[in-house]
C-alpha cells in the first residue's frame, strides 16, 4: 500500500477508536446517572410530634400596664405570658413562637396588647409550644 492509503486508513482507524471511546464514556455516564435518579426519590415526611394536650387561652396582659415603668411593658407582657402558660400547662420547657412575640412587640415597647389569644400545645416530652390562636 502506498503511504497515502496507509495514512488514510490509520486516520480512519484513529477516528473510529475515538468514536468508540466516546460511546463507551457515554454508556458509563448513563450507567452512573441511572442510580442517582433512583436516590433522588422524595424523602419520607418527618414524623410530627405527638401532641398530648392542646388548649386555647385568652391571656390578660393588663398587669403589664400598671406595674412599673411604661418603657418595660412589652418585656413584662412576655414575662406575664410565660408565667400564665407555666401555671396552666405545667411544662418542663416552654417555647414561644416568633409570631406571638412579634404581635406583643408590634406597637412597640410602650403599648403591648391588653389581652392575647393563644394556642398552647404539649407533646409527650412535656414541651409546650405557644402559637397564636386563629380567629
Amino acid at each position: 500500500m502506498s503511504k497515502k492509503k496507509k495514512a488514510e486508513v490509520s486516520e480512519e482507524a484513529d477516528e473510529l477508536e475515538e468514536i468508540e471511546e466516546i460511546e463507551e464514556v457515554e454508556e458509563r455516564e448513563e450507567k452512573v446517572e441511572a442510580p442517582e435518579e433512583e436516590e433522588v426519590t422524595p424523602e419520607e415526611p418527618e414524623e410530627e410530634e405527638e401532641i398530648i394536650d392542646e388548649r386555647i387561652y385568652t391571656v390578660p396582659l393588663r398587669k403589664a400596664y400598671w406595674a412599673g415603668s411604661r418603657l418595660k411593658r412589652a418585656n413584662r407582657s412576655v414575662r406575664i405570658l410565660r408565667e400564665f402558660v407555666e401555671r396552666h400547662m405545667k411544662p418542663e420547657e416552654l417555647l414561644i413562637q416568633p409570631e406571638v412575640n412579634e404581635l406583643i412587640w408590634a406597637r412597640g415597647i410602650q403599648k403591648p396588647p391588653r389581652r392575647l389569644r393563644i394556642r398552647a400545645t404539649k407533646n409527650s416530652e412535656n414541651l409546650v409550644r405557644v402559637y397564636l390562636a386563629e380567629g
